[in-house]
């Protein structure tokens, strides 16, 4: 019991307030900044009748072109019901276009729309008030600092 009392006492606990220095403060702090900036630019997304995670679709779709209902998954972070679901809700809208891949009728490609590209790009452009108010608070050349930071530690072997 000695040891364990001992042990506590120079362990860094959480608590998920400012100057953390716990091992968990890292994966608060992105949770709390994510929930942030998906909670404001969700805003820009809303009026088009949108949710996140179908403009999450539709950022792959614009920027790959055709892909597979399937790549979108690993793509976009989304599981595959989740996946399925936004597509359905596009597709209804007139924002992509889903068809069978010829040989296997189990497999689909899906491609954004005129309509669906149109979308994306007001959506950009709605969303640009919002991310310059997000960093406002920040110092010049903080901005760009953070986003190489963020690059490096989500994509660690680039």
């Amino acid at each position: 019991m000695m040891a364990r009392v001992a042990k506590r006492s120079v362990i860094k606990w959480a608590t998920n307030r400012p100057g953390d220095a716990s091992p968990f403060a890292m994966g608060l702090l992105l949770r709390r900044a994510h929930l942030r900036a998906a909670g404001e630019l969700a805003a820009a997304v809303r009026p088009f009748g949108l949710e996140l995670r179908h403009f999450a679709m539709l950022i792959v779709l614009a920027d790959r072109g055709p892909t597979l209902q399937r790549d979108l998954v690993a793509a976009t972070g989304f599981d595959k019901a989740a996946v399925g679901r936004a597509i359905d809700d596009l597709e209804t809208a007139g924002l992509v276009t889903r068809e069978g891949v010829e040989g296997d009728r189990r497999v689909w490609m899906v491609q954004i729309t005129e309509d669906g590209l149109e979308v994306f790009e007001e959506v950009h452009c709605e969303a640009q008030s919002i991310a310059d108010m997000l960093i406002a608070h920040l110092k010049p050349g903080e901005p760009e600092q953070l986003m190489r930071l963020l690059t490096r530690f989500t994509y660690p072997e680039s």
